[in-house]
């Protein structure tokens, strides 16, 4: 059995063709949203400031630098939605052009991307509501209100808001995806509302003196940001699982994937400028509510309350996105024989992988309730990282395994902006710390043993005759 036996790229095409037994119903305007849901969230609403103390006000600078390495990938990915539009996202694309070993590799790398930053996220969704309802006088056993070692200080064992948010996530996935759809699109409309609404009421607080020194770390502290920061743009990649869902894939995918990117980046840059002009960065430390910290020292309370309500929606649709990837993922990879075969069911009603939704989604809950937001996140960033970078060289395999296929979207300056793209993925990943490595190399070892454990023994095109 060869472990670098490759899918056939024509069949793959055919197979997004046919009827998988998901609903066709998502289009440009529904993607485009699914990728913003997946985006703006705990990036705007928390990681702000924990990046202006590492860059500084040059905390837009560090958006620009992410999102830069971004659109390198986003271009890729782009131009394999448009030619394989089968759920599984990069899995998919390097099975049909690297083989098996490396898909199985991408595919147990996104449990880090997609699984766990919904776990991630579901912890900063609670720090929100808590404050929200802080200012109503209620207040949380704080025994039920944060992970083991979440507060310095205080005794904590569980976050319950986490573990109930993503409770309620799993439900409304597994019940279908033109609900989940609907749902995202009316929270990202909430939340797009407030940071505009923060917007136009702080830029009348912004003070230029607050943006001097610029750069007080120089151009390390801006890179370093922008590889914490990253996480903030985790998402967009998520509407490329959605393949199997989409009306006409062609067209609406590169669109989706392209716009919710724009879209996003540029809310990012304007927002981190406002927030250190009026705010001086070293208030940031420790503060958790960094947008709604700027609007009270701007007295704008009123306003404050709106931004608590939007980082509640916002983060509901980040939840939303990354665990619809990572069902959509298993989905794929069960299909193939890599995961059991419970991952792949569907459910005759709902038309969604029933059994699957909830037992990934259980397994996030716990996570989020027992893991503090701090030990989950740089390990987030490697995995998505190393995603893009492999989406980007599979581009140029691909281009040259099969020079004449049709593509509805080609990726422009071809190979510069595929290695443009690994070179700032693989740039940032130098900036993480040497622990998240430790832990990132630890994962893959697991995945390895799983993979020549079971996955390799029940991989479907294992068991085919040579040549097919």
């Amino acid at each position: 059995m060869s472990i670098f036996r490759r899918k056939d790229l024509q069949s793959l095409i055919q197979q997004g063709q046919q009827n998988s037994g998901l609903k066709r119903v998502l289009g440009t305007f529904d993607l485009t949203l699914l990728g913003i849901g997946g985006i703006i969230g705990a990036g705007i609403f928390v990681l702000t400031g924990i990046g202006s103390l590492t860059a500084g006000p040059a905390l837009s600078l560090a958006f620009i630098v992410a999102a830069i390495a971004c659109a390198f990938a986003a271009l890729s990915y782009a131009e394999f939605a448009s030619v394989i539009s089968v759920s599984g996202s990069v899995y998919t694309y390097t099975y049909a052009t690297m083989g098996e070993f490396f898909a199985w590799l991408i595919g147990w790398d996104l449990v880090l991307e997609y699984g766990l930053a919904a776990s991630a996220v579901s912890t900063g969704w609670s720090g929100y509501l808590q404050s929200f309802l802080s200012g109503f006088g209620i207040h949380l056993p704080m025994a039920i209100s944060a992970a083991p070692g979440a507060i310095p200080g205080e005794i904590t064992y569980f976050n319950l808001p986490a573990f109930i948010i993503m409770i309620l996530i799993t439900w409304l996935l597994s019940i279908g995806i033109r609900e989940s759809a609907r749902v995202n699109n009316i929270m990202v409309f909430i939340k797009v509302s407030v940071v505009l609404l923060f917007i136009v009421v702080g830029v009348n607080y912004v003070k230029p003196e607050n943006w001097q020194p610029f750069m007080p770390y120089g151009f390390d502290g801006v890179f370093k940001a922008a590889a914490l920061v990253f996480f903030a743009y985790i998402g967009f990649d998520a509407v490329a699982s959605a393949a199997e869902e989409v009306k006409n894939p062609a067209h609406d995918l590169p669109r989706g994937i392209l716009y919710s990117l724009g879209i996003c980046t540029v809310l990012y840059v304007i927002v981190a400028a406002i927030l250190t002009g009026i705010v001086p960065y070293q208030q940031f430390a420790g503060e958790d509510h960094p947008v709604s910290l700027a609007l009270r020292v701007a007295q704008q309370d009123w306003v404050a309350a709106f931004v608590d309500i939007g980082a509640v929606a916002g983060m509901t649709t980040v939840i939303l996105v990354m665990m619809y990837g990572q069902i959509r993922v298993f989905f794929a990879m069960s299909r193939d024989g890599l995961l059991p075969p419970i991952f792949s069911e569907i459910h005759p009603v709902h038309k969604t992988p029933f059994k699957a939704t909830w037992m990934i989604g259980f397994m996030a809950a716990l996570v989020g309730g027992f893991v503090p937001l701090s030990t989950l996140g740089e390990l987030v960033n490697i995995g998505t990282l190393a995603a893009f970078s492999l989406v980007s060289l599979a581009v140029l395999i691909m281009r040259r395994t099969h020079p004449d296929l049709h593509r509805a979207f080609r990726c422009p300056g071809v190979p510069v902006v595929p290695i443009l793209a690994i070179a700032f993925c693989v740039f940032l990943m130098l900036e993480l710390q040497l622990i998240t490595w430790i832990a990132f190399g630890v994962w893959f070892l697991i995945g390895l043993c799983v993979y020549f454990g079971y996955a390799q023994r029940h991989s479907l095109l294992n068991k085919l005759p040579a040549g097919h």
